[in-house]
C-alpha cells in the first residue's frame, strides 16, 4: 500500500509520522501506571488518519516497548479466504524494511494459511511504518484477517491465541485495526459510533455485534473488535477502555460524507 495509504519514499514517510508525532504531542493522555492489552487503530491513510492512529503507538512505546510479537487483527475487505486466516509470507515489508511473521504460532492455532485473505488487503499492513518508526528492537508481527466476523469467532480465536502463547510465552501486542462509520454525515456517524463505543466502554462482545447487525453501522473491522474485547476479558477481571483520540476524514478535507476514525487503547490498572 506504499504510495497510496502513506509515503513511498523512506524518509518522505518518515518526516510525516515525525511531523504528525510532534504535532499531537501535547494532546496525548495520561494513563498513569497501567498495564497495556492493546488497541483500537484505523487504518486510513495517513493523511487522514495517521493523527489519531499515532497516539495508540505513543501508548505502546510509554507501557508495552518491548513487546515480542505485534498480533494486528484486520477486516477482510475483499471476502477473499476464509473466515479467519493467516498469511503465506515469512516476512512484510513497508518502505521502512522488512518484519518477520510470527510463524512460530502456525502449528499451535489450527487458523488456515491463506494467500488471499491477505494479498489484496491494505488494514494490517498500514500498522507496519508507524511500528518501525516507534519501535527498533526485534520484533515480529502476526496478521490475522477476519471475515466471518462474529462473537462465536472472536471468542474462539482469542482462545486459540492464549492457548498457544501458553507454550511459546512471548509478549504480545495486540491491535484491533478498523475504521469506524463510512461515508456519512459527520453528526451522524457520531451517533452511530456512540451507539458502539457504549458496547466496547462494557466490554459487552454480543453488544457491539448487536449494535452493528441490526442498526447496519459500518464498523469494518468490528471484527477485530471483538476479538480485542475477548482478549483483554480473559486476561484481566477488570479490564479498562480508554479513547485516545477520536475524529473523521472531514477533519482534513471537508465534505458531507465522511469515514469516522477511533484510537483506543485496553489495559488493567496496575498492581503496585
Amino acid at each position: 500500500m506504499s504510495g497510496r495509504f502513506y509515503p513511498s519514499d523512506p524518509e518522505e514517510l518518515r518526516k510525516l509520522i515525525r511531523e504528525l508525532k510532534e504535532k499531537e504531542t501535547p494532546r496525548f493522555k495520561e494513563l498513569g501506571d497501567i498495564e497495556l492489552v492493546g488497541g483500537i487503530v484505523p487504518h486510513a491513510g495517513y493523511p487522514y488518519s495517521g493523527h489519531h492512529a499515532i497516539h495508540f503507538f505513543e501508548m505502546v512505546r510509554r507501557y508495552m516497548p518491548d513487546f515480542d510479537t505485534a498480533v494486528i487483527f484486520c477486516p477482510n475487505h475483499s471476502g477473499w479466504g476464509p473466515g479467519v486466516g493467516l498469511d503465506d509470507n515469512q516476512y512484510w515489508n513497508s518502505p521502512l524494511g522488512n518484519i518477520e511473521v510470527d510463524r512460530d504460532f502456525y502449528p499451535h492455532l489450527d487458523i488456515e494459511v491463506s494467500k488471499e485473505a491477505h494479498e489484496f488487503e491494505h488494514s494490517a499492513e498500514v500498522m507496519l511504518p508507524m511500528l518501525q518508526y516507534f519501535f527498533s528492537h526485534d520484533f515480529k508481527i502476526l496478521p490475522v484477517s477476519i471475515w466471518e466476523q462474529t462473537p462465536e469467532q472472536a471468542t474462539t480465536l482469542s482462545l486459540k491465541l492464549l492457548s498457544a502463547n501458553k507454550r511459546l510465552e512471548k509478549k504480545l501486542l495486540f491491535i484491533a485495526s478498523t475504521d469506524f462509520s463510512h461515508y456519512v454525515s459527520a453528526a451522524s456517524g457520531k451517533v452511530l459510533d456512540d451507539r458502539v463505543l457504549e458496547k466496547i466502554r462494557q466490554f459487552d462482545i454480543k453488544g457491539v455485534y448487536k449494535e452493528v447487525e441490526e442498526n447496519n453501522i459500518s464498523v469494518c473491522g468490528y471484527g477485530p473488535v471483538m476479538a480485542l474485547l475477548s482478549l483483554a476479558k480473559l486476561l484481566y477481571a477488570d479490564p479498562q477502555f480508554q479513547i485516545l483520540q477520536r475524529g473523521h476524514s472531514g477533519d482534513i478535507v471537508p465534505s458531507d460524507e465522511v469515514v469516522h476514525y477511533v484510537s483506543a487503547v485496553m489495559y488493567s490498572r496496575a498492581i503496585g
